[in-house]
């Protein structure tokens, strides 16, 4: 099953893949419903969740509303820190997470807008180096696992500020690897050469520990948040979160 799962997400492209794999992930959700995990998105329980990734990780994907570990842990984050769930907010989310769009297009309290360059789940085709809103718009900006694949991530962090209202905020999370500082090379162009160099064939950089830095040098702030070291081991273990992951919280600078 790993090695299944690791190669169609390296070689199926991801438009497709969110498309289809809700269709053949249903047929799993049925079969393997019990109560030793739980999903807090769709509040599905699971003898396990289904393995993902590239190097597949075992007990991390929800096969009823497709959320992964790290979606896990910003929904929890979101309902117990912040009032994304109870205030009137302007949300823009760049590349859209199937887990939540539905869920988040059905809370009244929010005037949702979803947008991506190619993704067939976002309603506004929009390059995010090049933001198509004016200044101050919204209150909420999610962008996951984006700013790896992008040009100039400098520029992108700055159109977030630009539209950000003044008190808002967004959650800018990427993967972010034990290196001391972000490996990039334009230069590197070729996708199986991306893949050694970035680990995916689509990424043009691989974040160190200078990520939160980084993005602070286009002008917006960055909260790195540790959440989930506040949480219980029980609940780690009952939502199969990930237990070291960092949570990029930006700011209106």
């Amino acid at each position: 099953m790993k090695k299944i799962i690791s190669f169609i997400i390296r070689y199926i492209p991801r438009p497709i893949l969110q498309r289809v794999s809700p269709i053949g992930l249903s047929i799993m959700a049925k079969v393997n419903r019990g109560d030793t995990v739980h999903c807090n998105v769709c509040e599905t329980g699971y003898k396990k969740f289904l393995p993902y990734g590239r190097v597949a990780r075992a007990n991390a994907l929800c096969p009823n509303c497709l959320a992964l570990e790290r979606h896990r842990l910003m929904w929890l984050f979101l309902k117990e820190k912040t009032e994304f769930f109870q205030k009137p907010l302007k949300v823009l989310h760049v590349a859209p997470e199937h887990c939540f769009i539905d869920r988040f297009e059905a809370m009244e309290n929010l005037e949702y807008i979803t947008a991506d360059i190619e993704s067939p789940l976002a309603k506004v085709k929009m390059d995010v180096h090049d933001i198509p809103f004016e200044d101050n718009t919204f209150d909420v900006i999610f962008c996951n696992h984006v700013l790896e694949h992008v040009d100039d991530d400098m520029r992108v962090c700055s159109e977030f500020n630009r539209v950000l209202k003044p008190d808002g905020w967004g959650i800018l999370q990427s993967p972010v690897y034990d290196l001391p500082e972000t490996l990039e090379d334009p230069s590197i162009t070729d996708p199986a050469e991306r893949e050694k160099a970035f680990g995916q064939r689509d990424h043009v950089r691989k974040y160190g520990r200078d990520y939160a830095e980084r993005l602070r040098r286009s002008g917006i702030g960055i909260e790195e948040n540790q959440f989930v070291k506040e949480l219980p081991k029980e609940i780690i273990q009952r939502f199969a979160l990930p237990p070291n992951e960092t949570i990029f919280v930006c700011h209106k600078a």
